[in-house]
This record gives structure tokens, sequence and C-alpha cells, in this order.
């Protein structure tokens, strides 16, 4: 028995309308015999009540026929185990959580069964059960048959005691659950929790010792750049999606649209809107997302981006805030797979270190900026650490700062001063290499790390050496920030593309003054931009064109002669 969910060609099958499941029922009686409950299930708010057999699409059921049709009613095993559906706004998603849950229940054959709805908020947990709820009221058998129970967001099959439970997600709630079934409705909202992940996995936790069980991710985009388990089961779905991964037990469903459709800005065509609008003319009103279009056009880039993400199920990425830093857009250009600090120092023949932060609360960010041989093009490497008072106090960025410890980006230190101790490692590595010119800091938040730094002979022309400067901060950074961008544009500047970085990128702020312009972080103080700052930190000491002070000998740069 042979099947695969991967399905390379998606992106001509979504533009033709066809299915993006690439394989039909592995079990077609038993997605048959499932697919009769789930089409006469009524969606009682709809006009006229409609059953799903009667108002649903084509793909409605190709997707419930998928997970029915992967059970093996002979040996009790489920053969696709985790699904993913990604959709836009209004269409059905409640609706498609709601029959196939329903159907579950019904058909589950294990006494005291649990079958879970995890959603993010309460309000969600209510607009999930009620479509449930709504279903078996509708159906004079299956109120005899499930008892249901509004204040418990419980519904509990009378003859096998198996219940259908629909939750806000916390880990008091689910924690010791053996759940058979679990649905996991707006998954993106879970990204941008701490504790997603671990709660997540305590809910699903319960099918290792159940064959049949199944988990259902469904999610519509996200309203920021994906972060946290979103990012990570999207990442895993499209691989699989695309045969990156190799892994028959998942089956993703992801509507979105092509590269190219993208990159062309095909979305915005309201003749395009079906394609990641499966439901369009049935849950979706064309003419109201034409209307909704022209409304955010009005509004400006920020309410493009919220209409594009949640409507048409656009990926967000940086620099797309109406006040943003315009090299943010251009942040990706710079990419150099592989780039390392090794390797900045390695081809560079002269290299300026700078630092930002260093508040509690921030981030402390170190930038590495070296002048290539040769080409002269510049090369960056950053890296920052948040303290633990940083990680307790700004608990809704814990998500994204996993993230980027998990890429190796971002060090959670144990106590203060550990930053500034592995911040003097990093430049006594730039400093042996025998290439280093200067090391800049905001005069403002020097402190501890002078004295540091003399330890190592990095110190300010006052004091010896002069390697140490203080460098202004505000609009004296403008020529410097206006630099990186024309670099990033014309190929001069490359690093490696970073998800912190680009996350800091995107966070930057644009402010006018009276004699010219800054960059800020975003007024809610969350969106950190310190490794950044101290990139154009460098690039305001690299516009000097320093020279090492201890450059390396000539015998190392020039070519042997003999004689």
């Amino acid at each position: 028995m042979n099947w695969t969910t991967a399905c390379p060609d998606w992106s001509e099958r979504i533009i033709r309308g066809d299915s993006l499941i690439p394989f039909g029922p592995i079990f077609p009686q038993e997605a048959d015999d499932a697919l009769k409950v789930f089409k006469s299930l009524t969606i009682a708010d709809a006009v006229g009540s409609p059953t799903i057999g009667d108002a649903c699409l084509p793909w409605v059921t190709d997707f419930a026929g998928a997970i029915f049709g992967a059970y093996d009613a002979a040996t009790g095993r489920r053969h696709v185990r985790e699904f993913l559906l990604l959709v836009s706004k209004k269409n059905s998603k409640s609706t498609i959580a709601a029959g196939i849950m329903l159907v579950a229940l019904i058909r589950n054959w294990r006494k005291s069964a649990q079958f879970l709805i995890i959603a993010p908020t309460i309000e969600i947990a209510d607009n999930s059960f009620k479509p449930v709820a709504d279903m078996v009221r509708a159906n004079s058998e299956l109120s005899a048959l499930l008892h249901v129970q509004p204040n418990f967001r419980l519904i509990t099959h009378r003859i096998t005691g198996a219940t259908l439970k629909v939750v806000a997600a916390d880990n008091e709630t689910v924690s010791g659950k053996k759940a058979t079934g679990v649905f996991i409705d707006e998954l993106w909202l879970f990204g941008k929790r701490a504790n997603a992940e671990n709660m997540i996995r305590e809910a699903v936790g319960g099918l290792v010792s159940r064959p049949e069980g199944f988990v259902i991710y469904a999610s519509t985009q996200s309203d920021a750049p994906p972060t946290g388990i979103f990012k990570k089961k999207l990442d895993y779905f499209r691989g699989v999606r695309d045969g990156a991964i190799k892994d028959p037990k998942s089956l993703g469903v992801l509507f979105e649209f092509p590269d190219k459709m993208i990159e062309e800005k095909a979305y915005l065509d309201p003749d395009n809107f079906y394609v990641t609008n499966p439901n369009l003319g049935i849950s979706v009103d064309r003419q109201w997302l034409v209307e909704e279009l022209e409304k955010a056009k009005i509004g400006g880039p920020e309410s493009m981006v919220g209409f594009a993400a949640k409507h048409l199920n656009i990926e967000i990425t940086q620099g797309l805030r109406s006040d943003g830093w315009s090299g943010a857009a251009e942040w990706p250009k710079g990419d150099e797979k592989g780039l390392t600090l090794s390797e900045v120092i390695r081809r560079s023949e002269a290299l300026v270190v700078s630092t930002d932060g260093g508040g509690t609360e921030d981030l402390y960010g170190i930038f590495v900026l070296g002048r290539e041989k040769g080409t002269s093009v510049w090369l960056g490497w950053a890296h920052a650490f948040i303290s633990p008072q940083g990680w307790e106090r700004r608990k809704a960025n814990q998500t994204v700062y996993q993230d980027f410890i998990t890429d190796g980006d971002l060090t959670l230190i144990e106590r203060l001063p550990d930053d500034i101790t592995a911040i003097v490692d990093i430049v006594k590595q730039c400093l042996d290499s025998g290439k280093l010119a200067k090391v800049g800091a905001d005069p403002a938040g020097i402190g501890t790390l002078v004295d540091e730094l003399a330890k190592i002979g990095v110190t300010t022309r006052e004091n010896g050496t002069g390697m140490l400067v203080g460098v202004r901060q505000g609009v004296a950074l403008m020529g410097a920030i206006k630099v990186m961008e024309r670099k990033l544009i014309d190929g001069s500047f490359k690093h490696r593309l970073s998800r912190m970085m680009t996350w800091c990128a995107g966070n930057a702020v644009t402010q006018q003054t009276g004699t010219g312009m800054r960059i800020a972080r975003d007024a809610s103080g969350y969106g950190k931009i310190d490794p950044l700052v101290a990139g154009f930190m460098c690039f305001a000491e690299m516009m000097l064109n320093p020279k090492p002070e201890n450059g390396p000998s000539c015998y190392e740069t020039r070519d042997l002669m003999m004689v």
C-alpha cells in the first residue's frame, strides 16, 4: 500500500482550481461511510440551513475524505495522522472543524475516548463550539445520541461515553489529556505564545497510545511574520507538500499564492482571489473582498498588509509598515548563505565592531563589519544577548526570541555581566586577527564595557590606543543608514540572512526631525532594533575608511618573489 502526500505541482493545481490532495482515500469504503454522515450535517447559520453536502464545494469533502479515508477499520490504525489546513478567513474553517470532529465522535469505537477542539482564546472557543452544538440540535437522531452541555462546551456520546470538548488553551486545560483526535484552530495565534509548543505537545501526547488518532491544525496567515510553533509547522508542511520532506503520515492543504504571483502582486487582481479563497461565492463574497481591497488601499501600507494576510493568505515579511525603514525591504538582497564571524574576519582587510543596547529590557547587540580584500565588499555579522530580566519582562517576545536562540543568533545569558564578557571575547577575536580598526559604542551607554575592553588593550584615545570610539546616535547616523540601503541594493554589502536581523530591520521606524531623519524602534517597545543600530554604527565608522592599528605583516599580504 503506497501513497504520497507530496504535491510538487501544487502551484499549477491551485491556479486551475484542482484538488491539492495528491491521492484518493486510502480506504475508500471508510471514507464513503464517514462522508455520508459528514454531508448530512446541518449548517445552521447559513441561509436556509443547508447540509454540508448541499452547501460545500468539493474541496471540503476532499479534505474530510482524506482524513476519514486514512483509517483502516480492520487494524484500527490511521495511516495519515497529522494534517494542516491553511486557508483565508471566512472559508468555513469552523464548519469544517465542527463537522470532522463530530463525525469522529459519532464513528468512534473506543470507550470514553476524548476529542478536543483547542482554540487560542475563549471567544474563538465559543465560536468553534456553536456550529458543533447546532449540528447536533438540528438532527433528532443526533440529539438522542449525543448530550450537549453548552456551559462546559462539551458533547458526550451517550453509548460510548466518548466526549468532544472545545477548550480555550492553556497548560492546565490540556495537561494529562489522552485525546484520540485533536483539532487546533488558528495556529497562527499559538505561534505568538511562548508556551504554545509545550501546550500542544501535551494536547497531542495521547496519540502515542491511540493508533487511530489524528491531529488537525487549521489557520489563516499571521498578521505578523510567522513565529514559534506556527512557523515550524508551516515550514514543515510546505516541505512535505513540495517533496523536500518525505512523510506520508502528514498532509498539508495550503491555499497560498505561488511565488511568481506574489512577486508580480497578481494576488491583488480580484480575478485571482479564488486562489486562496476556495469558498469564493459560497461563504466568501467576491464583491465584499473587492470593496475591502479598495478600503485597504486608502488606508495605506499597513491596511494593505492586513488585508493581504487575512483575506489572501499572503505571508507577511519585513518592511511592510507605513513608517518603516525603506531598507528593510532590501535586507534580503544582501544575503550570503553561510557567512560566519570567522569568514568575515578571514576575508577582510579591515574590521570595525560596534555595540548597542545594554538596558535590562533590551537586546545587547554587537555587529562586526569587514571590508573584503580585493573587492571592498562590506561583510556583516551580528549577534545579540538577552538578560534573564529582559526575558521575563518581555514575555510577548519570548516566542521570537526562542527562534533566534535556536538559530544561534541570540544568547540568553545566565546573569549580568555575562553579555559584556561575551562581547569582549568577540572583539578579541577581531583584535587577534590584526585587522581591527575601531570599536564603536554609544557614548551614553558605554559603562562597564570601557573597563573590560581596556583589559585587552582596546581603549579610548585619552587612555591609550584610540581604538575605542563613541559613535553619535540619532540624526548623526542618517548618512550611515542611507549608505547601508544603497549597498544592499547594489550588492556591495553582504550578510547572512538571519531571522533575528530580518525581524530587527522590520521593527525599524523612520522618524523625521527638524534637521533630518533618524531610526527608532516601534512605539510598543517590543520590536527591538539594537543589533541593527550596531550595524549602522559600524557603517558610520567604515565610511571613514579606517586602517587597522596593527595590521598584518607585509609577508602575509604580498606574493613571494624568488631571486
